[in-house]
């Protein structure tokens, strides 16, 4: 498991491409967003890579298989083979394979990569109830999935047919905002059936296995931009995290976020893989009780239950600091200090 009562982001002198040998991306709100590359993504990811930094790419979208991603990632600038992709189709078709056996039918609520992950399995993917399938998987299908696939699935596992999910994201960033991910079709399933699903994907050990085993990275480093999924994935597999500011979560998120979801470093795009981190130090907070914490030319405190951020210079050393002052105040809980006037000084 990660480190228990994370009460601020960490610093490091190296570089975090140095620092670490493979980046474990993921994808949406990291790399690209509704298929364009977020900004300084390219360059940022070719030079850590020239400075011999393993990437490899771990998402939670089903949807796509990894010679399409590959394929994508490589057309943006970011050339990419398809052993560098781990989706959780690939982590929910070995939960599957280990539980079913060799060469069943599954009944399939989703997209391409999917059905090339389960035949990866030696598993034959079926589109109806009446197939008598071993096991029902669902994941991301796109905007374009029918609704009928949704009673397949209902009906078989009304069945007795076992049940697995490649993740359930509720949202999903696209180009022109937040659009519904998977978990919102899984609740549509569960709402019809009453029953749980089996969860390969992200945060759950099954798509940290599956990264381990493809990957083999020694001192990974998860980058993500999601606290429920990619920073509490790196929680749970006990490894160091970089949550970048350029998809779902906000600053006010960070600051309220709960000990598993509190990242280890954090930067407004990958662009923080090529610096070090600045240190966070215990300071005075005002008032003699020395409770405050600073960052650089920032020095945050907690005061009549809000967050007060005192200085001057990049709004990420505020926030930084203001991390601490949050969480080392929530402690084993998230925070529920007003945190508006604090963000006000630093434009978010």
């Amino acid at each position: 498991m990660g480190e228990p009562g994370r009460t601020r982001p960490s610093g490091s002198v190296r570089a975090l491409s140095i620092a670490y040998d493979t980046a474990l991306l993921d994808l949406d709100g990291v790399v690209y967003a509704g298929g364009e590359a977020i900004p300084y993504a390219v360059d940022a990811l070719g030079a850590a890579r020239a400075g011999g930094m393993h990437l490899a790419y771990v998402t939670n979208n089903a949807l796509r298989t990894p010679d399409a991603v590959a394929r994508h990632l490589t057309e943006l600038g970011v050339p990419a083979e398809p052993a560098d992709v781990i989706t959780s189709a690939q982590a929910v078709a070995r939960l599957i394979a280990d539980q079913v056996p060799a060469g069943a039918r599954v009944l399939v609520v989703g997209g391409e990569g999917l059905r090339v992950a389960l035949r990866e399995r030696g598993l034959v993917p079926v589109e109806s109830a009446d197939d008598d399938p071993a096991a029902v998987v669902q994941g991301y299908g796109g905007p374009e999935l029918a609704w009928g696939r949704f009673a397949e699935a209902s009906y078989a596992i009304a069945r007795g047919v076992p049940w697995f999910a490649s993740n359930t994201d509720l949202t999903i960033p696209s180009a022109r905002g937040i659009a519904p991910g998977n978990g919102a079709a899984v609740e549509v399933v569960r709402i019809a059936t009453g029953a749980e699903p089996q969860v390969a994907g992200k945060p759950l050990p099954p798509m940290h296995r599956e990264t381990v085993l493809r990957t083999g990275a020694a001192r990974p480093l998860v980058v993500g931009d999601r606290l429920d999924t990619d920073i509490e994935g790196a929680f749970n597999g006990g490894v160091d995290s970089l949550l970048v500011l350029t998809g779902v979560t906000d600053p006010e998120q960070l600051l309220a976020a709960r000990p598993e979801h509190r990242p280890t470093y954090v930067d407004a795009d990958l662009r923080g893989l090529l610096t070090g981190q600045p240190e966070v130090t215990e300071s005075d907070d005002g008032d003699g009780s020395g409770d405050g914490f600073a960052c650089r030319g920032w020095a945050a405190s907690v005061r009549g239950g809000a967050l007060v951020l005192e200085g001057e210079g990049e709004a990420l050393d505020g926030l930084r600091a203001l991390c601490a002052a949050a969480w080392s105040e929530a402690g084993e809980s998230g925070s529920g200090l007003d945190a508006g006037k604090a963000l006000s000084r630093l434009d978010w």
